[in-house]
């Protein structure tokens, strides 16, 4: 029995119950309210009075609360495990000289005032009751509550004992009482125990003065040890330490991760932007450090729109300070400059999966270095890209748009220019070509739902309408699936009806152009001129209309042929004196092509007589990309002889620096979107990849199943290798890095890529180097390659090489160009490498995280289009770790190929040529999309606008989106989406010049 009562008593006193709780609580405001009715008593004169008890109401309530207090003294009386410890305790002191007093007032009909301002001394339970209740947290606000408690408890006890002593008189018989009120007794040691002793009341009694005297010495240590702790304590309480308190009504999003004053900067720029529409989001940053000066000076800069809280996100309290739970989205930033980007992947997975713990229905928009992390995200039970979750893989990102570069130089530029909020503001002190330039950065990606004046157009027509009537650039549009499947996007689809309410993706200036494509009403704005009195009308029957064709769910016809096209065009191509292979003349013979054969070497990861056509596999499983059974590195190796000996040509060359322990950076994300099955496979660029074989073998298990790669073990600063590898008759010279930078000095971070860029454009071309067509003759099987091209004419300077060069620093952009005329402090996007689509920096993608919160399906559209069609279904095969996976034709995985692919046409010949003469953009708009199903979303224009022929100097520069009355040149070269063709290409797509 008397163990179960030890263990209530127990369970009762350390509030584990919620009986013990409300116990706990009671002891303490009861002890504060006896300690309230000392002070009234001692607020009168002296400190005995001869009350009848039955006429003293503060004696009787007192009498009440050390009744409670007694049987309190038993039940921990009954809890302890040492009685007799338990009996010197300090809390059964305080007992022993309150509750007997009380009863024996009652028997001398008497009140003596007594030792019951030891009650202070309950104050020092303040933070354990704190802690039971769960107020107290963290260690600095426990022994913070702790000095506090304690301070003020000695402090008030101590002008207690003053107060009776002084009062009481000498010993031993109580004679000469001094009289001193409780409040000035606490106002003497105050001043005693900071050691500034006014004077102006002492004690005069003996006793009182040897008690002052034993005081004075606790209270200096208590004074000297405990205030400046106290102090300290309070100093280290940031005050990044609050809560969120949002205003109903208003949305807010908590951004964490790598948290700096650039991070910071770059996001709220693009985040904030005056183009958006209506933002009325708070931003709340939670992170483990304080912010610097200079970041402190930005958050007061924004403070009505931007919160920071100190916190790490491991912690659920901290999670709850900054109402995660609550937020509309989570954004996780990454640091694209740490020199271990697995571990930071791995830090920001793990924040994830702390939010995602904490509350399942977050939306999370994370930032990935490395694209074969994303697959862990799939293992967080919660995380559903359905529900808005979303990751960002730098890498991914970063080499999509390169690789897009190689079909269409300066197709990066553009993308990049399109989801980053910019807005231009052109000069008459400017150049032109900066003029043309700055007015396509305005230009920003937007979605809209179109009005049902457009139901049952085709997306051509609809296309068409915008750009002409509407002055809007109709890019794609939301298909919804007939077996009621998540909806995709469908840019530039074909031959199809469009349903009611279809969601458009639009290229414009601002959130408000855009909404003319909700209004349009064709009953009142048909014969409206101007696009900016396209508002709101007040047609009543504008939802039912009658005149529209009934629609057909577009995916019904995806896997429809495209309209044959007229005849004239391809008599073009065809009265050329050679055939004509992937728009270029070829010296093979018509026959040999006829019957499906193609003359491969080595080089080519294909054997020789390869039958294209009876192959089984040659997609991977999803069907989106081409695929070859795995190879061996040392299959694709060449030495620098064969290179020389191999006609490379129209090919892409990867400059590649890297150490035999760099991290990996992807180079599947570079080479997968130039294998995209819409390509047929004799339109696949070779691709060589000039770099350190030790680290490509770690690279390899990546790339081992996509065709036509090869591998020189070199160096890209050796000109040796770089003419081996014939660099100056390739589509694309691309100059990546995988090395980490260094902490020392981060700008040097690009100092290969510089030097490899600034070597190539010193070189020469010409008769310096060996003359491999006079091998033509030759049987071996090194004289060609599968693209079955004849060796175009190179250029004679090295400047002239195509060339797209990553940045890590964006201040080295210029370094990259010697004769350009840019500020080191121009913002990277308006420099000339960059317009001219020859510098790539991933900074450019911060703007994602923006972009994809207010707009989920934009990044799903940037994917598509940079990617060549990487889908949820090809990312969970990715995440296995085995590579692609070989897949059987059938109709269902072919109809995967009919997609459409960025292109670049030139207008000096072919045609759309005479469009090139003087003619207006929105002409070659409207044509290319009557006639060939293209879209046109841009130009690349000579800089020097008076030559008429390229040469050594010349360099280009993109135009987003000009205008519709804007002028062409012959030397312009179009940007276009291109629907997929089951036939040869009709169309002479230029060789890149620069």
């Amino acid at each position: 029995f008397m163990s179960e009562a030890k263990d209530w008593a127990g369970e009762l006193i350390s509030a584990q119950t919620g009986m013990g709780k409300i116990l706990v609580c009671l002891v303490f405001i009861l002890s504060i309210s006896s300690l309230v009715i000392y002070f009234i008593d001692a607020s009168s004169e002296g400190v005995e009075q001869c009350v009848p008890w039955a006429e003293n109401t503060t004696q009787q309530v007192d009498l009440a609360f050390n009744i409670f207090f007694m049987v309190y003294f038993f039940i921990r009386f009954i809890a302890a495990s040492d009685k007799f410890w338990f009996m010197l305790e300090l809390y059964s002191f305080v007992d022993y000289f309150t509750i007997p007093p009380s009863f024996v007032s009652i028997y001398l009909d008497r009140t003596w005032i007594g030792l019951r301002f030891l009650r202070a001394l309950r104050l020092m339970t303040v933070p354990d009751i704190l802690q039971y209740l769960n107020i107290l947290k963290t260690s600095t606000s426990i022994r913070l509550a702790q000095l506090i408690s304690l301070f003020v408890s000695v402090w008030l006890t101590g002008a207690g004992v003053v107060h009776l002593l002084e009062n009481s008189g000498d010993l031993p018989n109580f004679s000469e009482p001094e009289p001193i009120t409780y409040w000035n007794a606490v106002y003497f040691l105050m001043v005693t125990m900071s050691t500034v002793g006014y004077g102006d009341i002492t004690c005069l009694t003996e006793v009182g003065r040897v008690f002052q005297l034993m005081f004075l010495a606790v209270g200096l240590m208590l004074f000297a040890g405990v205030l400046p702790e106290i102090l300290e304590l309070l100093g280290q309480r940031s005050k990044w330490m609050g809560s969120y308190s949002g205003v109903k009504g208003k949305r807010h999003i908590v951004v964490c991760g790598n948290i700096t004053f650039e991070s910071v900067s770059v996001f709220l720029m693009d985040f904030l932007h005056e183009d958006r529409d209506d933002v009325d989001v708070e931003v709340v940053f939670l992170h483990r450090a304080e912010p610097d000066l200079e970041f402190e000076g930005l958050l007061k800069r924004q403070h009505t729109r931007v919160k920071y809280f100190q916190g790490s996100l491991m912690n659920a309290m901290d999670l709850e300070r900054a109402k995660v739970h609550e937020a509309d989205a989570c954004l996780v930033l990454a640091n694209k400059y740490c020199p271990d980007p697995d571990a930071e992947d791995a830090a920001n997975i793990m924040r994830v999966i702390s939010m995602k713990n904490y509350c399942e229905e977050s939306r999370i928009i994370i930032q990935l270095m490395q694209y074969h992390n994303k697959a862990y995200l799939l293992n967080i039970p919660s995380w559903d890209w359905k529900q808005g979750d979303d990751v960002i893989c730098l890498a991914e990102l970063k080499l999509g748009f390169i690789a897009q570069s190689c079909l269409a130089p300066g197709f990066s530029t553009m993308m990049a220019n399109l989801f980053a909020m910019r807005s231009f503001i052109t000069s008459p002190d400017m150049a032109a070509w900066q003029n043309d330039y700055l007015q396509g950065t305005g230009c920003e990606m937007y979605t809209e739902t179109l009005s049902p004046s457009f139901s049952g157009m085709t997306f051509s027509q609809a296309s068409e309408l915008c750009f002409v009537k509407l002055k809007l650039l109709l890019l794609a549009i939301e298909v919804k699936p007939i077996d009621g499947g998540d909806t995709k996007i469908s840019i530039n689809p074909q031959s199809s009806k469009m349903p009611a309410n279809t969601v458009g993706f639009f290229i414009a200036q601002s959130a408000e152009e855009v909404k003319r494509a909700w209004f349009y009403c064709k009953a009142c704005h048909e014969d409206v001129k101007d696009e900016n009195l396209i508002k709101k009308c007040k047609c009543k029957h504008l939802a039912n209309k009658t005149g529209a064709t009934p629609a057909t769910p577009f995916s019904a016809a995806l896997s429809k042929p495209l309209l044959n096209i007229k005849n004239s065009v391809m008599a073009k191509e065809e009265n050329g004196s050679k055939p004509v292979m992937n728009g270029r003349p070829t010296n093979k013979p018509a026959d040999q092509q006829k019957n499906g054969k193609m003359e491969v070497g080595i080089a080519d990861d294909q054997a020789k007589d390869f039958d294209f056509a009876k192959t089984e596999m040659k997609y991977d499983s999803t069907g989106m990309f081409h695929w070859t059974p795995a190879r061996s590195i040392e299959d694709c190796i060449l030495d620098r002889n064969q290179a020389a000996m191999t006609v490379l040509n129209g090919h892409v060359v990867v400059c590649l620096f890297a150490d035999p322990d760099s991290p990996l950076i992807g180079l599947r994300n570079l080479v997968m979107p130039l294998r995209a099955s819409n390509f047929h496979y004799h339109e696949l660029k070779h691709v060589v990849i000039v770099g350190a074989v030790d680290y490509l073998r770690r690279e390899w298990k990546t790339l081992q199943n996509l065709p036509k790669i090869s591998v020189l073990n070199g160096s890209p600063l050796s000109r040796a290798d770089l003419r081996a590898v014939n660099v100056n008759l390739c589509d694309m010279c691309v100059i990546l890095s995988a090395k980490v930078p260094s902490n020392d000095d981060p700008t040097l971070a690009d100092k290969e890529a510089i030097l490899a860029s600034l070597n190539i454009k010193a070189m020469t071309f010409g008769d310096i180097i060996t003359n491999i067509e006079s091998m033509g003759d030759s049987k071996d099987a090194l004289n060609n390659m599968g693209d079955t091209t004849v060796k175009r004419p190179g250029p004679i300077y090295g400047t002239n090489v195509p060339m797209i060069t990553e940045l890590v620093n964006d201040s080295n952009v210029q370094f990259l160009d010697q004769d350009d005329d840019d500020d080191p402090d121009t913002e990277l996007y308006l420099t000339q490498p960059f317009a001219c689509g020859t510098a790539f920096a991933v900074s450019v993608l911060d703007s994602l995280m923006s972009t994809t919160y207010f707009n989920q399906n934009a990044l799903t559209l940037i994917r598509s289009l940079i990617t060549g069609g990487a889908t949820p279904e090809l990312e969970i095969i990715l995440a296995e770790g085995a590579g692609l996976r070989g897949g059987y034709s059938t109709p269902d995985t072919l109809s995967h190929r009919d997609r459409c692919r960025v292109g670049q046409i030139s207008l000096s010949d072919g045609p759309l040529a005479t469009f090139g003469e003087g003619r207006k953009y929105q002409d070659l708009f409207v044509a290319s999309l009557r006639n060939y199903g293209m879209l046109c979303i841009g130009l690349y224009r000579l800089r020097d606008a008076a030559l008429t022929t390229v040469d050594a100097t010349s360099k280009r520069y993109v135009i987003t989106n000009p205008p519709f009355d804007f002028g062409l040149l012959p030397t312009d070269q179009v940007y276009v989406l291109l629907p997929f063709e089951r036939k040869q290409s009709r169309f002479s797509f230029s060789e890149t010049e620069v």
